[in-house]
């Protein structure tokens, strides 16, 4: 695979690396940090792509894939939740509480993924699923996306062969932080369920579908 992905780097360039990023962004299996990876080795080897160029594509693709993705989970992860969430005995109330708690605590979580290989494809997703603020959305998601272009991009391009190292800690130090951030979460929501809960219908009063997006914002700030 990775001849492969060399291959389209040196004959695609630029392009390789976007669609690449983008669609791995997009929630599609695509190796999209192997491919800057690979992009900015070849880079750094020739000088025959810029790293800056580089940076900015991969940036731009992350961004780009992850709104999508975030659009499409607004769109219908709510609606598959709502039809079939009851099978896994996931209620109104709990949807209420997942849509409360990424509101508060969703940055991290959006952030934080752009670094973790598996998160980084269903994050954006996500926070569209639980209709995270597009606003805030876009916040977290470019700043991860333009610091993980620029950490992997650069690190491959000075470090050639042991670039994949570089990827591996990334890697590592994003997937510790989100460990953390979920442990925090789940202790917090065991303890606090019914809390939670009311809460939750504080900040979406009435049924769930009949709710603004984001709507429950400018009430928690006010509970602050």
């Amino acid at each position: 695979m990775t001849t492969t992905i060399a291959q389209l780097v040196q004959t695609y360039g630029y392009w390789a690396v976007f669609l690449a990023v983008g669609l791995e962004s997009l929630g599609l299996p695509v190796p999209g940090e192997t491919t800057l990876i690979a992009a900015a080795l070849f880079a750094g080897a020739t000088h025959r792509l810029s790293l800056i160029y580089l940076v900015i594509v991969a940036s731009v693709a992350a961004i780009a894939g992850d709104n999508l993705g975030y659009l499409i989970g607004r769109g219908g992860g709510y609606r598959l939740l709502r039809r079939y969430g009851h099978r896994v005995h996931v209620d109104e109330a709990k949807l209420k509480v997942g849509r409360y708690l990424f509101d508060r605590h969703g940055g991290s979580v959006v952030f934080a993924g752009r670094f973790v290989t598996v998160l980084r494809t269903y994050a954006a997703f996500l926070a569209g699923t639980n209709m995270m603020s597009w606003r805030r959305f876009l916040i977290y998601n470019a700043t991860g996306g333009i610091l993980w272009a620029a950490t992997v991009g650069a690190g491959a391009y000075l470090l050639g062969a042991a670039a994949h190292q570089v990827g591996t800690v990334v890697a590592i130090t994003g997937g510790v932080l989100l460990v953390v951030v979920v442990v925090v979460l789940i202790f917090y929501m065991r303890r606090h369920m019914k809390r939670l809960e009311r809460r939750a219908e504080q900040a979406y009063p009435g049924p769930l579908d009949d709710a603004t997006p984001g709507a429950g914002s400018g009430q928690q700030a006010t509970n602050r």
